[in-house]
């Protein structure tokens, strides 16, 4: 494989796109391939910075001619940091972030470089959105391509359920406009394959009316006899309602009582889309299962259920993801009672809905029927504490799933391909003949990676 240390290949890249090359040597290098996760060192040997499809073509056409490594980044919130590659060229595309809105149609055109905060704060203004996930900084391209699992899913389905159509650059330097008419076979595989079809630079996606939202936190104290009885509620919910339940320590934070802080608490983000009287008599029976540590539920405009992110916090962290039939509570109590990490997370998201109403061989994300999807977290400061911390998540995670291994892409971190083709039931063969189709020679790898089949 060629080495991009070559002086040719960088200086065709500079010549190519003058001053949106940053290189090792580079002023801003270090900022330019910062990522989310705080745990991940990846030294490019060129980042750049495209500004429409012809760019990254260009790009895509240079790195394939010249054998090197490459990724794409977006929101850069890979937990296995695949919007970088060693010694390779990245196609960052932070600077391609325009969207275009047709209120009445209620369709927009995105550009893959923008987070889902900055879509969801555009299209907020003409009280519309589309349904991502439950943090504003996550790209919306990689959170798409995976599926997109979030607030609106069991109201509207996934993200990919409101993708209409898109364009992408696949590995021959095409640009390729593709939906269910034009390369259907292409667009089918996006809608869950994640990146390894080509770089998606726009995404024409669906847009829902949502004018009244009640949401916010509610932090409750923990028995296994609470989390059953939330679990049940949000199960028998409205699919207007969607809830995030996260059991972990109680963290240091002002509103938080301090005899409170460090103990096992149910903290659950919940999102009704409807009538604020509605959401309240909603939400009334999960306030009547405990008396509240925190209640931060209320009216709120839908791009106000983003909460904070801070431009500093780069979390080390190692996860486990399953999709599960139903939740051992006083089993996954006991577990996080005697973990060794300071903090630990059991997330529990109950699904149904809008989800499981499209057929499962619709899309590339195979999970249609899946009542429950969980992650177990545990966060470490130093690399000694990462293996210990690895194998209590997997162990957690493996007692709470179905044993099939299966999970969601987007939330799987470093595995290898067995555990990727278990995120893909039933679609696994059928997304590797078109990727022998689209990137015969896996181009495109740095991801959860499904490999060409043979030809």
């Amino acid at each position: 494989m060629t080495s991009l240390a070559e002086p040719t290949t960088i200086d065709r890249l500079r010549a190519e796109h003058e001053g949106r090359v940053v290189g090792p040597d580079d002023q801003g290098y270090d900022d330019a391939r910062a990522v989310f996760p705080g745990d991940i060192d990846i030294r490019p040997a060129a980042i750049v910075r495209p500004r429409d499809a012809a760019d990254v073509a260009r790009i895509v056409s240079l790195a394939r001619d010249a054998g090197a490594p490459l990724a794409v980044r977006g929101g850069g919130h890979s937990l296995k940091g695949h919007g970088l590659v060693e010694d390779g060229i990245v196609v960052d595309l932070r600077e391609m972030r325009g969207i275009e809105i047709d209120a009445e149609a209620r369709t927009a055109w995105a550009e893959a470089g923008l987070t889902a905060g900055e879509y969801t704060n555009a299209a907020g203004e003409q009280g519309l959105a589309t349904g991502f996930g439950d943090a504003a900084t996550v790209g919306v391209g990689g959170i798409t391509l995976g599926g997109g699992i979030g607030f609106l899913s069991r109201l509207h389905g996934l993200t990919v359920d409101s993708l209409l159509a898109a364009e992408i650059v696949t590995a021959d330097g095409e640009i390729r406009q593709v939906d269910a008419e034009r390369d259907p076979d292409l667009f089918w595989a996006i809608r869950g394959g994640g990146g390894n079809f080509g770089v998606v630079t726009r995404f024409k996606l669906r847009l829902h009316e949502v004018p009244e939202v009640t949401g916010g936190m509610l932090m409750l104290p923990v028995t296994a006899d609470i989390l059953d009885r939330f679990l049940a509620e949000a199960q028998a919910a409205p699919e207007a309602l969607t809830t995030i339940v996260n059991v972990m320590p109680a963290p240091p934070m002002p509103f938080v009582p301090e005899e409170v802080q460090g103990e096992l608490v149910l903290m659950a983000l919940v999102c009704h889309v409807g009538p604020a009287e509605e959401g309240e008599r909603v939400l009334a029976a999960f306030r009547a299962l405990a008396t509240p540590i925190a209640d931060m539920v209320g009216p709120i405009t839908y791009p106000e259920i983003y909460g904070p992110e801070p431009d500093d916090y780069h979390p080390s962290a190692v996860i486990s993801n399953v999709f599960a039939d139903e939740i051992d509570a006083a089993r996954v109590l006991e577990r996080l009672e005697t973990a060794d990490a300071p903090m630990r997370v059991a997330q529990i998201r109950v699904l149904g809905g809008a989800i499981d109403r499209v057929p499962a061989d619709e899309t590339a994300y195979p999970h249609r029927g899946a009542p429950i999807m969980a992650s177990v977290v545990a966060f470490y400061e130093t690399a000694d504490e990462k293996p210990a911390r690895q194998a209590w998540v997997d162990e957690l995670g493996a007692e709470m799933g179905r044993g099939d291994g299966s999970g969601y892409v987007n939330f799987l971190g470093d595995c290898g391909e067995d555990r990727v083709r278990a995120a893909y039931p039933g679609a696994w063969d059928r997304l590797r003949e078109i990727k022998r189709r689209y990137d015969p020679d896996n181009l495109f790898r740095s991801n959860h990676n499904i490999p060409p089949a043979a030809a």
